[in-house]
């Protein structure tokens, strides 16, 4: 743990690229394998389900540092972190007790794991051991580990280029190795670092490759001849596998789907083996794609009864084709491996095929993004007809042309503080739109204003709190924002009776008052248009 946390350290404390890639190095160079796994298992951002109650570990370091909770309740006010919060307040501590410095590995198998199974009373012994044990910088990194939130500006990709160096690898390499779950063991390590890791997977997808937003003109990428124009489907992106008669769907978060959506699995009995097909699952009837709204009912549930495979039908829109007859693809240009696609789904039932739009101008493809609502998609694809399929985003060979968003404009009602390095600030806000006189939330948004104005907001925020609700902070209706969003659906979940995606702050509407902010009627008649397959108003 003090070799992990010496790391986390250095990690936290740069922020240069290079330096966070050398300090991973140093670490993975030098410890044991069992230790190293865990590492990466914990960099690329995974977490340990809940093990213990946030609340509880207030109350355990309230009573820990002998201080009144609204004291402490203070001190998490204004650091906004809770891990770092718990550490600050108690005592500084000296050498590490004896048994407490074991190897990552050890504490997270037999110290952090195991609380799940104990009673309350007893993971507050344990806990609260610890802290009296571990100087500040263990007791810090092992508060992190309890609250989940292991954030220290690493990235999946710094932890590959790391890896990759350790093992005298190509990045890509390690990146398909890491694909489809990462099982924290030595073993597992030694087959990432290996020069020959044997025959892959049957289950092992590829890394998924992204596409950059577009901006620039369409002119600037040349002839439209080079390029291929797809819709930009509203699903899941997913990947699928035939492998020695098997078949694996795959999320783009790594997660395996397989048993929540049946049809795609019965339909994949018919790819020759050795197939692997990168595409969208979507909710889909009578030849058209469902709003995402009726996709999400399928999200998450590992069965699905006979009422919701009627509701929600699903299927499977391919796009592009990664391996044929176990032979892998990717390195060939996009139009060869899409003929191989097209080959293969030939006289299959049940597929969907993305169209490839035929255009002879740029301005052909401005005029089909611009009826893209009416097919109920996002936007366009753009893909380099000769480039090959990369690993992660690669400038120039993919872009997504999306439509504009949809803006309304709501009055900021609550704000909360952020996380990592902005846990000081209030940075998470709620937004409200009037149902007759009272407003009503709609959409949560933190990201958005630029770091002059968040600094202002939070000046304002603190200096006219009139309410405070834990970590919330109700303010005055005062400030308007256009709040952008993806989409809009109904929900039972939410008060307005509607929920937004993918909301974010537009830009701060100095010039209006809270009176010009808009109402619910006027977003569920949005709601209503787009349940028509037609555009927002």
């Amino acid at each position: 743990m003090r070799r992990f946390a010496t790391l986390y350290e250095a990690l936290d404390t740069t922020t240069s690229i290079n330096a966070k890639v050398d300090a991973m190095v140093d670490y993975f160079t030098t410890a044991p394998a069992e230790d190293a796994a865990w590492a990466v298992f914990l960099l690329m951002g995974q977490r340990f389900k809940r093990l213990v109650r946030s609340a509880s570990l207030r109350e355990w370091a309230t009573a820990a540092a002998d201080m009144p909770a609204w004291l402490f309740e203070e001190c998490y006010a204004s650091v906004g972190d809770l891990a770092e919060t718990i550490t600050l307040v108690l005592d500084e501590r000296g050498d590490i007790a004896e048994g407490h410095d074991l190897p990552l590995h050890r504490w997270v198998i037999e110290r952090i794991e195991p609380l799940r199974r104990l009673e309350p009373d007893e993971q507050q012994a344990e806990i609260t051991s610890w802290w009296r044990a571990l100087p500040r910088r263990e007791r810090f990194v092992v508060n992190k580990l309890l609250t989940g939130a292991l954030r220290v500006g690493v990235s999946r990709t710094l932890v590959e280029r790391a890896v990759a160096r350790v093992a005298d690898l190509p990045r890509e390499t390690v990146a398909h190795r890491l694909m489809g779950g990462w099982d924290a063991s030595a073993g597992a390590w030694r087959a990432l670092i290996a020069q020959d890791d044997g025959e892959a997977d049957l289950a092992r997808p590829y890394p998924f490759f992204l596409a950059y937003a577009l901006d620039e003109p369409l002119d600037a990428l040349g002839d439209v001849a080079d390029w291929m124009i797809e819709d930009k489907w509203d699903g899941i992106r997913g990947q699928l596998i035939r492998r020695g008669g098997e078949t694996f769907l795959w999320s783009r978060g790594e997660d395996l789907v397989t048993e929540r959506y049946p049809e795609i699995e019965a339909m994949a009995a018919a790819l020759p083996d050795g197939t692997v097909l990168d595409g969208e699952i979507l909710a889909w009837r009578d030849g058209a794609p469902l709003p995402f709204s009726v996709l999400q009912k399928r999200i998450g549930r590992k069965r699905v009864g006979k009422k919701t495979l009627a509701d929600a039908p699903v299927t499977f829109m391919a796009y592009d084709q990664l391996e044929h007859a176990g032979e892998d693809l990717r390195e060939r240009p996009g139009h060869e491996r899409r003929a191989c696609l097209e080959a293969t789904l030939q006289g299959l039932d049940g597929f969907e095929l993305s169209t490839i739009v035929d255009v002879s101008s740029w301005s052909d493809v401005e005029a089909h993004r611009a009826s893209a609502r009416d097919r109920r998609v996002e936007g366009l694809m753009l893909k380099r007809r000769d480039a090959p399929y990369g690993v992660g985003r690669k400038r120039g060979a993919w872009f997504k042309h999306k439509l504009a968003p949809i803006t309304i404009d709501a009055v900021l009602i609550y704000a909360q503080a952020g996380h990592g390095k902005r846990a000081s600030l209030f940075t998470d806000y709620t937004f409200a739109v009037w149902r007759d006189d009272e407003l009503t939330p709609i959409a949560k948004a933190y990201s958005g204003l630029d770091n002059a104005e968040i600094r202002e907001l939070d000046r304002w925020i603190r200096s006219n709190t009139i309410e405070r609700f834990g970590p919330v902070r109700s303010v005055p209706a005062e400030h308007v924002f256009e709040i952008a969003f993806e989409g809009l659906h109904r929900s039972t979940r939410h008060k307005s009776g509607l929920a937004v995606r993918f909301p974010r702050i537009a830009r701060w509407r100095r010039d209006k008052g809270p009176g010009d902010a808009d109402h619910l009627d006027r977003l569920v008649e949005m709601v209503e248009r787009l349940e028509r397959g037609e555009g927002p108003t």
